[in-house]
C-alpha cells in the first residue's frame, strides 16, 4: 500500500452486487469534516486497506461547495456537487463516487472499476473542527448546522421528565405549540483590517424571540448585548422577508469578474455574509462574498437588492439595544 494512496485492486468477484438507490439530502454533506478508517471490496468482503497510526486521510466538504482534504501532511483543495446519491468530488483519478451510506456518524463512498467488476467502498466517520486538521482564519464564517429546519420541534427537556403534568383547559396551547417557528442568523460581512480587526460580528433572533448580538474585534474583546423582540414584530419581519422573494434566492452569490476575484486578496481583506433564515418548514441560508460597498464605495458582488433591506432590518432591531453604539458591520 502506497503511503500516500488509497490502492484499488483487481476484483475476484464474476459479477457485482446490486447496490440501492437513495438520494441524499445536501445539508448531510455541507460543511462537515470525516476522517477515513477502511477500505472494503465489496463482493469478497475484504478490507483492503485500514488506516494505522502512520496514515491520515481527513475531508472537509465545504458550504462554497469546495472542499478540502488532508493525506498524510498533504493539503489539496477542489470543488464538489452532489447528484441524488452521486458525489462528485476527485481523488486522484477518481472524479465521482457513490454515497452508500450517510448518517449522523458514518460516511461510505463506493467506486467501481471501469475496467473490472470489483466495487470498493471507503470508510469516514465524522469527526469535529477540533479533531480535524483543518485551520480556520479569524475572519472566517463559523461553522453552520444546516441540517436542522426546526431544531425546537420534539425536543423534550431533560428537566421536565418525570414531573407531573399540570391539568389545562382544552383551549390552552403552550407558546411553542402555537407559534410557528422563525430563526435568524445573521453572520460576518465587512472587511477585516485597519486599527481594530473585528473578528466576529454575529447577530441571532431565536423562536422566543430573544435577540443576541455578539461582536469581538482584536483590541476590544468580546462583548455580548442581549434584548427581546416581540413576539409581533417578529412575525412581521418574517412575512416581510417572504415577500421579498428571500426563500427562492441562490444560496451563493459570488465573483463573476476578474476584478471581483482581485478584490479577495487585498487588504482591507473581504468577509463573506451569511444571512439564515428560517420560517416555518421553509429555510434558507444564503452567502455573499463580498457584501456591499468597499472604501471605493464599488459594489463587487450582483445579488438581489432585497437582501440589502432584509440585512438593514436585522440590524435596526439589533442596534436598538444601545442608540449610541459604535457596532455593527460596516458596508
Amino acid at each position: 500500500m502506497a503511503q500516500d494512496s488509497l490502492v484499488v485492486e483487481e476484483a475476484t468477484s464474476e459479477e457485482n452486487i446490486p447496490r440501492p438507490f437513495f438520494s441524499v439530502d445536501e445539508r448531510q454533506i455541507i460543511e462537515t469534516k470525516w476522517r477515513y478508517t477502511y477500505a472494503r471490496h465489496v463482493e469478497s468482503n475484504t478490507i483492503i486497506h485500514q488506516a494505522e497510526n502512520d496514515y491520515e486521510f481527513f475531508l472537509h466538504f465545504k458550504y462554497d461547495y469546495t472542499y478540502e482534504q488532508y493525506l498524510n501532511g498533504r493539503l489539496s483543495k477542489g470543488n464538489w456537487s452532489l447528484h441524488e446519491n452521486e458525489l462528485f468530488y476527485r481523488f486522484k483519478h477518481i472524479n465521482k463516487f457513490i454515497i452508500a451510506e450517510i448518517n449522523k456518524e458514518t460516511l461510505v463512498l463506493e467506486f467501481t472499476q471501469p475496467t473490472s467488476k470489483g466495487t470498493y467502498q471507503y470508510h469516514y466517520v465524522k469527526v469535529d473542527s477540533k479533531e480535524a486538521p483543518f485551520l480556520k482564519p479569524a475572519n472566517e464564517l463559523p461553522d453552520v448546522n444546516v441540517e436542522a429546519i426546526n431544531p425546537t420541534k420534539n425536543n423534550k427537556r431533560w428537566w421536565a421528565i418525570n414531573k407531573k403534568k399540570k391539568r389545562r383547559k382544552k383551549s390552552e396551547t403552550t407558546p411553542e405549540e402555537a407559534l410557528t417557528y422563525i430563526s435568524i442568523e445573521l453572520i460576518g460581512g465587512g472587511y477585516y483590517g485597519g486599527i481594530d480587526p473585528v473578528l466576529r460580528d454575529y447577530i441571532q433572533i431565536k423562536n422566543t424571540g430573544r435577540l443576541i448580538k455578539e461582536f469581538k474585534s482584536v483590541n476590544q474583546g468580546l462583548q455580548v448585548t442581549k434584548k427581546d423582540i416581540q413576539r409581533e414584530e417578529l412575525e412581521a419581519f418574517a412575512e416581510y422577508v417572504v415577500s421579498q422573494d428571500f426563500f427562492s434566492f441562490e444560496r451563493i452569490y459570488d465573483c463573476d469578474s476578474s476584478v471581483c476575484q482581485r478584490r479577495k486578496k487585498l487588504k482591507p481583506t473581504p468577509v463573506p455574509l451569511r444571512l439564515a433564515i428560517a420560517y416555518g418548514d421553509r429555510k434558507k441560508v444564503v452567502s455573499i462574498s463580498i457584501w456591499g460597498k468597499d472604501e471605493n464605495n464599488i459594489r463587487y458582488v450582483d445579488y438581489p437588492p432585497a437582501l440589502d433591506n432584509i440585512i438593514d432590518a436585522i440590524q435596526r432591531m439589533a442596534h436598538r439595544l444601545d442608540d449610541n453604539s459604535m457596532y455593527g458591520m460596516k458596508r
